[in-house]
């Protein structure tokens, strides 16, 4: 029997690696479709946004009750694909998915109106080069990322409360604040989702399960996104006279 220098039967060191590389190439086809599933609801988003602007059916429900449903239906539909998926079938939970696309782009349509077309796109780009730097560097960084997890779920619960406060009290300080401080977040946050989506990636699930799985590290990382979006447009973004 043939030995390497390790003391391994070369057959057996040759199978490990051969096991080795598909799983790499397995986890690199996972990942592809966590991201294609991201970039396509980005694109159903964005799609939504300018036809809800070019057709004036945004400023037909802006300042009526119904905007109120046009806000809060995309957090029903996170909560609801998040704490149902396993018991969807696939196709149900992709429909799901491309509706909570949908309803994004038509509550952020108003951006348009707020900022210019310039800006707009300036700040998406920056968002794009910031979000896949960060992505890239949370898919092939041997640190342990999960030890700041309490401390990044801690930060974003802060987030969202002060920005719930300053819906009603509207103070351009806070707002300012909570821009800068979710930029960090959500930026600190690609890196940690991309390495927890990577980490729980089994090469032995079903395809079904695979896709669920994808779909849901789509979600995670379509909302960090969004969000850096939305916190570098509010710091950068140019508004019209």
């Amino acid at each position: 029997m043939a030995i390497d220098s390790q003391g391994l039967p070369q057959y057996g060191r040759r199978r490990a690696e051969a096991m080795s590389a598909e799983i790499d190439m397995g986890l690199r086809r996972y990942m592809l479709k966590v991201y294609n599933f991201m970039a396509a609801g980005l694109g159903v988003t964005g799609l939504v946004a300018l036809l809800a602007i070019s057709t004036g059916l945004y400023q037909q429900i802006a300042g009526t009750p119904v905007m109120w449903v046009v806000m809060l239906a995309p957090f029903a539909a996170v909560l609801f694909l998040s704490f149902r998926i396993q018991k969807m079938s696939l196709g149900a939970a992709q429909a799901t998915f491309w509706t909570y696309a949908a309803l994004m782009g038509l509550s952020l349509a108003g951006i348009f109106l707020v900022y210019t077309g310039i800006s707009v796109a300036r700040v998406f780009f920056i968002s794009a080069a910031t979000f896949a730097a960060m992505s890239l560097y949370g898919y092939t960084t041997r640190r342990d990322l999960s030890r700041f997890g309490a401390l990044l779920f801690m930060a974003l619960i802060g987030v969202v409360l002060a920005s719930l406060v300053n819906i009603f009290i509207g103070s351009t300080a806070l707002q300012f604040a909570v821009s800068v401080i979710g930029v960090l977040l959500f930026t600190a946050l690609t890196a940690y989702d991309t390495q927890r989506i990577k980490e729980i990636y089994l090469g032995d699930d079903e395809i079904e399960i695979q896709d669920k799985k994808a779909l849901l590290g789509a979600l995670t990382l379509y909302l960090d996104f969004i969000n850096l979006f939305v916190m570098l447009l509010n710091l950068m973004g140019q508004r019209r006279q």
